[in-house]
């Protein structure tokens, strides 16, 4: 097995940007994105990585953009790393498995949030004002129930700090009334297909967010989809209401790092090797109850 890979660095090849999990290299006409092992908690990024984590995010994107493709084209052009440029060839097999080459897109400047169960960030401020993103919901609920209908919440797009949950009208303001209804309806869909396929495999998808870019304007799906970084993932026969849950996700290393003595601000606490074990573990059981695979064998989606 190779080693964790916390960062990319090529010989001769420059990143062109560094986000809080994945490494972007210009290839030209398209993009490589690498996906590491690097964890980020509160929006900071953690000096421990989680071995694997990086094949696990990239192999539950490609499952979801082939069984999404109906609803909404996607970047995606090659997850295969014989299809680098020559410069790449010696490190072929460090990037086999964590890798997409996608087209290059213009990103929408918002992220777009379906929550279909009361969690994290919604339901602080569910208890705050009976609503989310100005959105009512039914008085009584509690944390982790599930929602009458799922709802769109769309949050800003923060190149650093916090994203934050914005209304219907102001995600309007910043991307257009018409591309606003396309990706509302689009994600609500998205999330509706996938979460029954994921109840039927054992796993809620409590919520989660998607990105989306113009390419030739047209609208796309870009970024990854619905993983252990940008989704909650319950596990279905654990499911209580009243109470956080048992989740195949980085909840468990938010969790841990809430009983640490840390003000939430750069830089965070190592995590001790015990957690990051569990937290291996758990991002390959998701993996493997989504998709039928284990890590590293032979797939087709």
């Amino acid at each position: 097995m190779n080693p964790p890979i916390y960062q990319t660095n090529f010989e001769h090849i420059p990143v062109t940007k560094r986000g809080k999990v994945r490494d972007l290299y210009d290839l030209g006409e398209n993009l490589l994105i690498v996906a590491s092992d690097r964890i980020s908690c509160f929006d900071v990024v953690l000096p421990t990585p989680i071995p694997q984590k990086g094949m696990v995010l990239t192999q539950i994107s490609l499952f979801w953009f082939e069984f999404t493709k109906n609803i909404i084209e996607n970047h995606l052009i090659s997850n295969e790393v014989n299809d680098l440029p020559d410069r790449f060839a010696s490190y072929r097999e460090m990037l086999s498995d964590r890798i997409m080459i996608v087209k290059k897109v213009e990103p929408l400047a918002i992220e777009c949030v379906i929550r279909g169960y009361l969690a994290g960030s919604g339901f602080k401020e569910y208890k705050k004002n009976q609503s989310i993103c100005g959105i009512p919901l039914p008085p009584g609920l509690r944390e982790s129930d599930k929602l009458p209908q799922a709802i769109f919440t769309p949050s800003t797009k923060a190149t650093s700090g916090h994203d934050e949950n914005i209304s219907h009208t102001q995600a309007a303001q910043i991307v257009g009334k018409e591309i606003f209804e396309k990706v509302k309806k689009t994600s609500l869909t998205l999330y509706t297909e996938a979460a029954r396929y994921a109840q039927s495999k054992g796993i809620i998808i409590a919520d989660t967010k998607f990105e989306f870019g113009l390419a030739d304007g047209k609208l796309i799906l870009i970024d990854e989809i619905l993983t252990p970084d940008s989704s909650r993932f319950w596990p279905k026969d654990e499911y209580q209401p009243g109470r956080s849950q048992v989740s195949f996700d980085k909840q468990f290393v938010r969790d841990y790092l809430e009983t640490m003595n840390w003000d939430k601000n750069p830089p965070a606490p190592a995590l001790p090797a015990h957690i990051v074990q569990k937290t291996q573990e758990k991002y390959r059981q998701g993996y493997a109850l989504l998709t039928g695979h284990q890590l590293g064998a032979e797939k087709s989606f």
